[in-house]
């Protein structure tokens, strides 16, 4: 009956003149089909794609201009690998909140030792704090480029985060995080304004170019470490949850979770084209803010402009999200309600630690500290609470008992290890660098 239906319907397509009704209905036909894809886009759009965009924070857009500005494309393969690592850990993590309806916290506080979960949230919650800070400096200096104070934009901003937060719902929230992605859309423009050689860049994605410096390793170090952070681990799983997703819902969810990662990492591999192209060569970059000024004279002030206000929607997204995913984890450990849809007196320490570290990441990003100093700190820490959560969570995933059918498969679960070992033994290494580097030993 479907295939006499469908070669009736086909025979009819053939029979219709170029022009009339017909053609008017096809048009229209087609129409609602784009609306279609769009509102399916829409509807899986969620956890996974904000969790991975909030990756691509003030701290990670230096990083990646600064891999374009020091080393051209020759990072760019490296971007690669990274995905593959990324894509990996968010959907473990996406898929145990799925499954168990429990954040990561939740399930590392079930099964493993209180100490070992105090000890990688104790430094996760120090680690956010100054992550925080990095992301309203980044709003603040994304503003200056347009001539506005700092002492307006980041007390503004503050309170625009709050309150989304305090009286929204999680739904609410969500559709602000997804509008806030857009503003990442605003690299690859920017990469194109560097009229860049693209033939250099395919050779350079597709084939590696490594380098044995210590210089180009500490980058891949630091590539590794801004792009896989544990807030979005944390975040992606308790997002899952709070939205109501199970299992029933993870395929859908798996999707939102892979396509968020590889376009988070598509739009980091934009930025460091676009700073390859426009001042590759000129050496390394302190700030996301030095990196659009120096466009200007290049690339030209559109170039400046994009990537200001690509610095504006990340850190606002980050500047919701990494103390959100403080929130979630230190609630689910204590086992005390965790939600963006509760008001303050239902969740209390859920919001008020919300509330204590956007306040305090405002504030300290209005005080005239030095905050390389405190970003090198907060990679440190970063450093020690990477590991520990990427184990964590590739145990947890390859437990039936907490997993059941949905536990790592076979080959899953090789590529999985190979991908948390290189990146946990990356984390180490920072770590033992950076405190070697405080010692004067190189």
């Amino acid at each position: 009956m479907g295939r006499h239906l469908a070669e009736s319907s086909a025979e009819q397509a053939l029979d219709t003149p170029a022009s009339g009704p017909g053609r008017r209905q096809k048009v229209a036909g087609r129409g609602r089909s784009l609306r279609r894809r769009v509102m399916l886009v829409v509807a899986i759009a969620g956890p996974g794609l904000i969790a991975a965009n909030a990756g691509n924070d003030a701290g990670g857009i230096a990083t990646y201009a600064s891999a374009g500005s020091q080393y051209r494309y020759d990072a760019l393969f490296v971007m690669v690998l990274i995905t593959v690592g990324l894509v990996v850990v968010q959907e473990m993590s996406a898929r145990l909140g799925a499954i168990t309806g429990k954040g990561l916290a939740a399930l590392i506080r079930e099964e493993f030792s209180i100490r070992m979960t105090s000890l990688a949230l104790g430094a996760l919650l120090v680690a956010n704090v100054g992550i925080v800070v990095s992301e309203f400096a980044g709003i603040g200096a994304a503003f200056e480029l347009f001539g506005v104070s700092r002492y307006v934009t980041v007390p503004l901003a503050a309170v625009a985060i709050w309150v989304l937060v305090l009286f929204g719902s999680y739904r609410y929230a969500e559709r602000v995080f997804l509008l806030l992605s857009l503003a990442f859309l605003a690299y690859p423009i920017a990469a194109g304004l560097g009229h860049p050689n693209w033939a250099q860049v395919g050779l350079h994605t597709a084939l590696p170019d490594f380098s044995t410096s210590k210089g180009f390793i500490l980058l891949v170090v630091a590539l590794i470490g801004t792009t896989i952070s544990p807030y979005m681990q944390l975040y992606n799983a308790a997002a899952v949850v709070d939205r109501g997703i199970g299992p029933e819902e993870y395929p859908a969810e798996r999707v939102d979770t892979v396509a968020g990662a590889i376009f988070a990492d598509l739009i980091s591999w934009f930025i460091i084209v676009a700073t390859a192209a426009a001042i590759g060569g000129t050496g390394a970059l302190s700030s996301a803010k030095e990196a659009a000024i120096a466009l200007r004279p290049v690339a030209g002030p559109a170039a400046e402009l994009l990537f200001g206000l690509g610095l504006i929607g990340a850190s606002a997204l980050a500047g919701a999200v990494v103390p959100l995913s403080t929130s979630y984890a230190l609630a689910e450990a204590i086992g005390v309600e965790r939600s963006v849809s509760r008001r303050f007196r239902e969740a209390p320490l859920f919001l008020g630690l919300f509330t204590a570290q956007v306040v305090i990441g405002a504030a300290v990003a209005l005080v005239p500290v030095n905050l390389i100093t405190l970003l090198i700190g907060t990679q440190v820490l970063q450093g020690v609470v990477t590991p520990i959560t990427l184990v964590f969570i590739l145990v947890l995933a390859n437990r039936r008992s907490v997993l059941g059918a949905f536990v790592n498969g076979r080959i899953f679960k090789v590529v999985a290890g190979i991908a948390v070992a290189l990146v946990a033994a990356m984390a180490v290494l920072l770590v033992v660098l950076t405190v070697l580097g405080w010692f004067g030993i190189s």
